[in-house]
């Protein structure tokens, strides 16, 4: 037979998207062509694959052969396609059986002596699986599950998605030699690919740091309760060495367990981006202040995700706020809302999940030390408001509790005790958001306008409230709605149903800035 088709997937933003290798042999000079927009690691598998081939003991094929990637107008790129090439080239020659293919999936990386080298991307492509056969479950002809063959080192990582069977390869022989046990069975298992046992632990978080580690600084400390509890942003403004970046880094060991679907979600994110995650945990990114804007939110001609992806389900904390470049603190705007950022390009448009908390510390001023009661400051006014102009009030209204963070005394450091941990706060946090799943199944970060009103009645003292605060704060729109947010979350922490006055006048101090 001159035709086979293998089936495998490519990797586009996250999602992994069912690619149709078809490998035809024809008559003529030998010559191997690749079309279907392949990448520059697609085009140079050839030379790969053929060496594989021929150190694996098969042979390569003398003959004209023609590789479609389809559907051909899908990017393909990366190495991961190597395996399914070569066995589409072995199949199409006649070296194995192509009627076996139907029930595979291939992806894995070729050493020019047939091993199999990890790739990337291989937990987006079990997802991609699944989600294939939840949406056939319907059909009463659907097709059987396919299962997916990985290199060894992909293994673990793939088997954590249910209901999906994975075999794990050491190289292309032993591939072919599963495939052919398959197409002429002599009763041996010697042959037999291992089906890589079910990795679908729950997820369990394990940190090296502990609220407890911060002493003192108790109004720092609720704040970051709170912003655990309701999923809210948070900006930290103190002198140096006042602890704002020690306590941004003990916000993810409070924040409640992952659940088995986001802790997926977050490593296969890390699996695409082929970047260390520790299963479970809540990611903590923090990125220097000489980022670009592309690479906080994304992008690239084939749009790769950014740091504010990367911080999905966990938290992003960018340091030294005011050095960022203005221009890349902008695009925050948007995400802050939406939970979600959409790249635009010529030929293709992809949207990334950005669920992420945003926290942040800046100084007073440039020397940092303004308001301190040192008199170590020696900027002018007009220099201390050209540095806090640097971040735009659009920013700052999207970000829902503001504080102020003092020098501590070394007295309090050498002689105090240790807050409560991080297990102790966490606590509380479970409680309250296991109140906010039961009523509106959302944080309540992510309560809509609408949602604001149907699950928050105000008495006359509150509204009065409000509007008091409103003329002096000069609160907008986004601000009340803010205020209305972090006042739930304080109630829900406290164990009440309804919002009274002083929720939110503690709500209305996090806005004093």
């Amino acid at each position: 037979m001159s035709f086979a088709q293998v089936y495998t997937r490519s990797v586009v933003g996250l999602h992994a998207p069912q690619v149709i290798i078809e490998v035809h042999l024809s008559q003529g000079l030998p010559a191997l062509t690749i079309v279907g927009l392949p990448a520059a690691a697609v085009r140079e598998s050839k030379d790969r694959v053929r060496s594989a081939i021929l150190n694996s003991g098969f042979q390569f094929p003398n003959r004209r052969l023609t590789i479609n990637l389809a559907p051909a107008d899908l990017p393909k790129d990366g190495a991961r396609l190597d395996l399914p090439i070569a066995i589409g080239i072995l199949a199409a020659s006649g070296q194995l059986e192509p009627d076996v293919l139907s029930a595979f999936e291939f992806i894995g990386e070729l050493a020019l002596n047939g091993e199999l080298r990890q790739v990337t991307g291989s937990l987006a492509v079990a997802r991609a699986i699944k989600a294939e056969s939840l949406k056939k479950e319907s059909s009463v002809a659907s097709a059987p599950l396919r299962q997916l063959i990985v290199p060894m080192a992909n293994g673990s990582e793939a088997s954590r998605v249910e209901g999906v069977t994975v075999l794990a390869a050491q190289s292309l022989k032993d591939v072919c030699a599963h495939l052919q046990a398959l197409a002429h069975p002599d009763g041996s298992l010697e042959t037999q690919l291992p089906v890589v046992p079910l990795n679908c632990l729950q997820p369990s978080a394990s940190y090296q740091v502990d609220l407890a580690d911060v002493k003192g600084q108790h109004h720092a400390r609720r704040a970051l309760e709170i912003a655990a509890a309701g999923g809210h942003s948070l900006l930290f403004t103190g002198p140096p060495g006042s602890g704002k970046t020690l306590m941004a880094s003990r916000l993810p060991t409070i924040l409640p367990d992952l659940s088995a679907e986001d802790a997926l979600e977050v490593a296969s994110t890390y699996s695409v981006a082929d970047s260390d995650y520790d299963y479970g945990t809540r990611p903590f990114r923090q990125v220097h202040h000489t980022i670009s804007a592309v690479a906080l939110v994304g992008g690239g001609s084939r749009p790769k995700p950014g740091e504010i992806t990367l911080a999905n389900k966990g938290v992003l904390f960018l340091d030294e706020l005011p050095e960022f470049e203005r221009s890349v603190l902008e695009v925050l705007r948007q995400p802050l809302e939406a939970k979600q950022i959409t790249i635009s390009r010529a030929n293709s448009q992809l949207t990334f999940p950005a669920n992420f908390q945003l926290v942040a510390a800046m100084n007073p001023c440039p020397c940092g030390y303004d308001g301190d009661g040192s008199g170590r400051c020696r900027c002018r006014p007009e220099q201390i408001k050209r540095y806090q102009d640097k971040l735009s009030g659009p920013l700052l209204d999207r970000i829902d509790l503001h504080i102020t963070v003092p020098a501590l005394p070394i007295a309090d450091l050498q002689n105090g005790t240790a807050g409560e941990s991080s297990e102790q706060v966490r606590l509380r946090v479970d409680a309250a958001h296991k109140r906010q799943m039961a009523r509106q199944q959302k944080v309540n970060n992510e309560l809509s306008p609408s949602e604001l009103d149907a699950h928050i009645q105000l008495g006359e003292g509150e509204k009065q409230l409000l509007q008091l605060a409103q003329q002096r704060l000069n609160l907008s729109a986004r601000g009340y709605h803010r205020v209305l947010r972090v006042a739930r979350t304080i109630a829900d922490l406290a164990d009440n149903e309804h919002i009274n006055s002083a929720h939110v006048s503690e709500a209305l101090s996090y806005r004093s800035k």
